[in-house]
């Protein structure tokens, strides 16, 4: 396997600030690796670290077999990076935008940057600065991809776009990773990272809290719960709820009717024998949550301890 990016030590101070500490991190030829982390966790400072915008206090910093600093504008033409607030204000058509920066990132395919603005549903005769957030969000997905750059580097590249997006964002990323082209991006959204990425790194205040593929982080173990049951009594059901040790702030709120209740509570770990247990009762409504990012993060930060 071919090592694309890779950290060690990494650390970035401003004054008496640190902004990130100690992270280290590995990204192979291929994959497609996530940062996540709440809004202030570091992501950002890492990704502009990886493309030599800001450099590092401390530690060591490979980027495509090179050093940013030293590496100057050929390896930045081997990368195509989104950076977090696409803030455009050109007077010039999105099309003039992306032709001059064609000539500034490299070879673009004839037709490519058609090809994605008809994907993405950007119309390329507007003026950049009368767009839309949404449509600045495109532009600057286009500009990334439309060189086919080794290494994609997006800092929360579906901001602004709706669903119908996102899920076309999510092709366009699965289609560049399986001809090899290496990606990292960055979210704050859990379910995102789960269906994007191969590997994941989980920044917290600045610090790395766990690394590893989305299967064995179990980013997902706690979720909320939310059940509407019929044809029992509260005390039986309180009970039955109450022995699941995968279960937390059982509650059980009553109704107009006294023989409906609604349940509410936290799943921490295996979901299977809440299921199972919840079959024997009469279920008119059921939800699962995702759980809040925040929450998530400190409860993988307890088991990894």
């Amino acid at each position: 396997m071919v090592t694309v990016v890779e950290t060690r030590a990494l650390t970035k101070r401003y004054g008496r600030h640190v902004a990130v500490q100690n992270i280290g991190l590995q990204v192979q030829r291929g994959s497609v690796f996530g940062l996540i982390g709440p809004n202030g966790a570091g992501k950002t400072t890492v990704l502009r670290m990886l493309v030599d915008i800001i450099r590092p206090t401390a530690g060591e910093l490979s980027v495509l077999g090179e050093t940013p600093r030293r590496a100057g504008a050929a390896m930045r033409r081997r990368i195509g990076y989104l950076p977090g607030d696409v803030n455009l204000t050109d007077r010039v058509s999105g099309r003039m935008f992306l032709q001059h920066i064609a000539q500034l990132s490299g070879v673009v395919a004839e037709h490519k940057i058609d090809q994605l603005a008809e994907r993405l549903e950007l119309d390329m005769t507007r003026p950049v600065r009368d767009l839309s957030k949404g449509n600045r969000q495109k532009l600057g997905l286009i500009q990334a991809f439309m060189h086919e750059p080794e290494l994609l580097i997006l800092d929360e590249p579906t901001s602004g776009l709706d669903p119908l997006m996102q899920r076309e964002f999510l092709a366009m990323v699965r289609e560049a990773s399986s001809v090899g082209q290496t990606i990292v991006l960055s979210s704050h959204i859990l379910s995102e990272i789960q269906h994007a990425a191969d590997d994941v790194a989980v920044l917290a205040q600045g610090r790395l809290v766990a690394h590893g593929d989305v299967a064995s982080l179990r980013l997902t173990s706690v979720a909320r719960l939310g059940a509407v049951i019929a044809d029992t009594d509260a005390l039986t059901l309180h009970t039955r709820m109450q022995a699941l040790e995968q279960l937390e702030d059982v509650h059980i709120h009553p109704t107009p009717d006294d023989r409906i209740h609604r349940l509410t509570a936290t799943i921490r770990g295996d979901m299977d024998p809440v299921v199972k247990a919840l079959a024997t009762f009469q279920i008119r409504d059921l939800t699962v949550e995702e759980p809040d990012l925040e929450e998530s993060i400190i409860d993988l930060y307890a088991r990894t301890k």
